[in-house]
């Protein structure tokens, strides 16, 4: 592991048994809120994906959104939010995907992304891989490509790596139990 990484790593904070017991909950608001930690964050990202020619970052609600508008900013690409059901204001494309207990929505405004534009897909945390599965779906069915999918942590146990295995998945760090 690099310096860089461990460095994000130790800013990250563990929750043990939230939001139910036996769960470690991998908080990344601590390493949001340290300026320093934010921006080698960000950083390390922008190294990673500086040559993929990125056209749109498409951050998932709500963390996805606080890495991905400094990434876009970097990367000199527009941002586009994928909202949970309810959010957007304007006519938009969703997907209904599986969650452990029941189903969730995502939502991306229908005028968001052009036919062929390449799309990088970023959240704070890689789990089982749902809402970034049914993100790419969105997409895809707006026209775009999937460049990527960018995340801070990785949980190697639940599998979300192999659920995206399609696209190239990358993250910081990983984080073994969950």
């Amino acid at each position: 592991m690099s310096r860089d990484q461990l460095a994000i790593k130790s800013l990250i904070r563990t929750i043990p048994d939230f939001p139910k017991p036996g769960i470690m909950f991998r908080d990344v608001s601590t390493l949001i809120a340290d300026s320093w930690g934010l921006d080698l964050t960000v950083r390390s990202l922008v190294q990673i994906y500086a040559d993929r020619h990125i056209d749109k970052i498409i951050g998932i609600e709500a963390r996805g959104f606080i890495i991905g508008a400094p990434l876009a900013v970097a990367l000199k690409c527009g941002m586009v939010m994928a909202r949970k059901k309810g959010k957007l204001p304007g006519p938009y494309e969703e997907c209904v995907y599986d969650l452990e207990y029941g189903t969730d929505t995502i939502q991306i405004h229908k005028d968001a992304i052009k036919q062929g534009e390449r799309c990088l897909i970023v959240d704070d945390l890689l789990a089982t891989g749902g809402t970034a599965n049914a993100t790419a779906h969105l997409v895809e069915k707006l026209g775009g490509t999937v460049a990527g999918c960018g995340f801070i942590v990785n949980l190697p146990e639940l599998g979300g790596d192999k659920r995206l295995d399609r696209y190239d998945v990358r993250w910081l760090v990983d984080f073994a139990g969950h």
